[in-house]
């Protein structure tokens, strides 16, 4: 129990010296990305299932990527 709180502090800091690293170098955490981008993931993911309804198990292909790093950490 101790070591997995010891983890979870190591974790944490690990986060809060990342963001002051990143802040130093010009870069910010767009924290507001996800809910920005959830109607558009909720649009794609319709899309895929209406396709994979439509096309079958074998056809059905899905680009489904809702998650793009270079807009999550982004340039001051």
């Amino acid at each position: 129990m101790i070591s997995l709180i010891k983890f979870i502090i190591w974790i944490v800091g690990f986060i809060v010296v990342s963001i002051f690293v990143l802040n130093y170098f010009g870069y910010e955490i767009n924290q507001n990305y996800f809910k920005e981008s959830k109607a558009e993931c909720e649009k794609r993911l319709s899309d895929c299932g209406k396709q994979y309804m439509e096309q079958g198990t074998k056809n059905a292909k899905c680009d489904f990527n809702c998650v793009d790093p270079k807009l999550i950490i982004r340039k001051k």
